[in-house]
């Protein structure tokens, strides 16, 4: 395995989760249209997996689903609203088995645990992973923007703790930026190139960019302060709407400049 498992963040999917039901005309949910979707997008992901994108044809779908080729269309609309649902799956499956710990022992471990198991996800499903990410458009996904979430809970606890180098939202595309580029990477090297130092480097390099080796609320400087207070700020009660806007200003000035 090139990448250590933690059981952090993410792990591989073999069966894709189920996309949101479908509406009859009369509004309710419609079990028979739902379970040919399924039957369909099950098709799509084995043809993407056995023979890569360009085997995904709406005729070579219909085929392996038992259905026409107008049935796709009649489903899916066309052929990118097909891949639209199966990177929904894809993205479905990755967010189902992402654990979250509110109180981690160590943050920056479960920081590595999740970048791990993204990994590991990436590696053991290339071909879907290759479609959910290659394509920014595909990645305004309800389940995409769920496990973003749950990526940003990560970092606001780093934040929190004072642990936190950079602004969150900066953080949050280190993070996926090193985790996206090392699967790729290694995708696209020869077997005998692969070296699995490449994905441990690119982790410590991620870890090394968004977190401090002590916890910056320590330090004399401001900057971490107001990044540990700033993530703590919206569960305070005894200031007001105003004072809360006002004070977060400040925060993200001396966050930035100090």
């Amino acid at each position: 395995m090139p990448a250590r498992s933690r059981g952090g963040d993410d792990a591989t999917a073999s069966t894709p989760a189920a996309p949101a039901p479908s509406a009859s005309p009369s509004g309710a949910a419609s079990p028979g249209r739902e379970q040919t979707r399924q039957r369909v997008v099950e098709a799509a992901i084995g043809l993407l997996t056995r023979g890569g994108r360009d085997a995904v044809t709406t005729r070579a779908v219909a085929d392996a689903a038992g259905l026409q080729p107008p049935a796709i269309y009649r489903l899916f609309g066309d052929k990118d609203g097909l891949l639209d649902a199966v990177v929904e799956h894809g993205f479905a499956a990755f967010l189902a088995t992402k654990h979250v710990d509110p109180e981690p022992e160590d943050p920056i471990e479960d920081l590595r645990a999740g970048w791990d198991v993204a990994i590991e996800f990436g590696l053991a499903n290339p071909a879907l992973f290759t479609l959910m990410y290659t394509e920014p458009t595909r990645t305004g996904s309800a389940a995409f923007k769920a496990g973003m979430e749950i990526l940003r809970g990560r970092i606001r606890r780093l934040a929190a703790g004072g642990w936190l180098r950079v602004d969150e939202e900066l953080a949050a595309q280190i993070i996926n930026a090193t985790a996206r580029g090392a699967v790729l990477t290694w995708l696209s090297l020869p077997r005998e190139r692969r070296d699995p130092a490449l994905l441990t480097t690119l982790r410590e390099s991620m870890v090394t960019a968004v977190t401090n080796q002590r916890p910056a609320v320590e330090d004399s400087g401001p900057a971490g302060a107001a990044r540990a207070l700033r993530a703590a700020l919206p569960e305070q009660t005894s200031l007001s709407a105003a004072e809360r806007h006002l004070l977060t200003e400040w925060l993200n000035r001396l966050a930035t400049d100090g």
